[in-house]
């Protein structure tokens, strides 16, 4: 692969540089990981860049056999726009979230899409009355806010009130209600309990627990699921140095829990699915930063970056992914300071990384964020103070794909002839 020395001088700080060789390393590991039956969404928020959109609808090889790539999972119109530009298909995406609008559910369904996520009643019967009007029929997978949960750790995503997902508790009296919406048809189930599981067996006794009341809710609904989305919780280090897990033991696992519990399913009835973000990405991308000053104040340390929170993380502007780790590229420089890693931004909260150990480091050098390939740009405060976003480069091997940058422009079309 290119240095990423010679990236950053070529094209600029802050930039990040995304490696394709790795997010298909990513993309087989994961594969091998499941049973080749079971499907497999791409999260498109967790990097919608093209590039990467495009390689996780590619097939691979996999035992002789080819396997399909990723299906998409989105959560606006702007996505499926992304992911139609990258080619894939509408008619293999599944369309969540909370606050679908009329607007966009008709632009969805106009433009192919016919999977939804439902989080409540309401959100059916508006995917509904869009189906009667455009005179087409929706296929919904109830999302499920599961009562009880398996893994203790890791980030919890059901057992609270929420604004995602049917509490599963009240699906059972609520069956005649949603099996007669007009306009769609009660496909399955979804279900996303937690992310960044803790470790294997974690995961597993999640994708078991979810399974298992899977089949619960069938019998309860009395409706003969052909899809259930069991969700995901694959782990990846972010934003800090480490190493991806590979899932040795979960592939059989998932096979014994489906065969109990749905005994039709590696002929599709019904049809498994998982999904996934962080795990597919998070190590395909390493965002460069330039040093613009060193200061010390009051006997503390800060190492001032040309990019903060603008463009990594607005999730890191909120402390949820503090610190990050921080290496310099290409010297091999240990270790020999503590101070706190700042950006360019005029507020107290652009902080990427609290009194953290830092090699020694002088203004233009450049250094890096390993891990960063996902919930980076577009998860950042990147209109703020109307600086420029960063640059995103792609590489597989030793070329370089392509080289871009997201502008910010506005439009007034919106207000023309007022």
């Amino acid at each position: 692969m290119t240095g990423h020395t010679e990236l950053a001088k070529r094209f600029g700080t802050p930039s990040y540089v995304y490696d394709l060789d790795r997010v298909a390393a990513a993309k087989r590991d994961l594969f091998a990981a499941l049973p080749d039956e079971v499907d497999v969404f791409y999260a498109v928020k967790a990097n919608p860049h093209p590039e990467i959109v495009r390689e996780m609808g590619v097939a691979q090889e996999r035992g002789g056999a080819r396997r399909r790539g990723c299906r998409a999972e989105i959560s606006s119109v702007g996505e499926l726009t992304a992911v139609l530009d990258a080619g894939l298909d509408a008619a293999e995406v599944l369309y969540t979230g909370p606050g679908k609008t009329d607007e966009e559910i008709a632009e969805a369904l106009a433009r192919g899409v016919r999977l939804f996520s439902v989080e409540s009643l309401g959100d059916l019967r508006h995917i509904g009355a869009v189906g009667v009007r455009l005179g087409v029929v929706a296929d919904c997978l109830l999302r499920v806010n599961s009562v009880s949960a398996s893994a203790s750790t890791s980030i919890r995503m059901t057992g609270v009130p929420s604004q995602f997902g049917f509490d599963s508790e009240t699906l059972p009296a609520l069956r005649d209600e949603l099996t007669g919406v007009a306009g769609t048809t009660v496909a399955g189930l979804h279900f996303f309990p937690l992310s960044n599981s803790a470790d294997e067996p974690s995961l597993i006794a999640e994708f078991q627990h979810t399974i298992a009341l899977a089949a619960q809710l069938q019998d309860e609904l009395g409706v003969a699921f052909r899809f259930v989305d069991i969700g995901g919780g694959f782990a990846a280090p972010y934003a800090v140095i480490g190493e991806r897990p590979v899932y040795g033991a979960l592939r059989a696992a998932l096979a014994e829990s489906l065969d109990t519990h749905f005994p039709g399913w590696r002929d599709g009835g019904p049809r498994i699915a998982c999904e996934s973000g962080r795990y597919l990405v998070a190590d395909s991308g390493t965002l460069l930063v330039g040093v613009v000053n060193l200061k010390e104040s009051r006997g503390r340390r800060f190492v001032i970056l040309d990019g903060g929170i603008n463009s990594f993380g607005g999730m890191s502007g909120l402390g949820r992914i503090l610190p990050v780790s921080v290496r310099p590229y290409e010297t091999g420089a240990p270790h020999e300071q503590l101070a706190s890693l700042v950006g360019p931004l005029c507020t107290p909260g652009d902080i990427l990384g609290r009194d953290i150990e830092l090699p020694a480091l002088a203004p233009g050098d450049t250094v890096a964020i390993p891990n960063a390939g996902s919930y980076g740009v577009t998860a950042s405060l990147l209109m703020f103070l109307g600086r420029p976003a960063p640059a995103e480069i792609v590489v597989r091997g030793p070329e370089v794909v392509s080289a871009s940058r997201i502008q910010h422009t506005r439009d007034y079309e919106l207000g023309r002839g007022l």
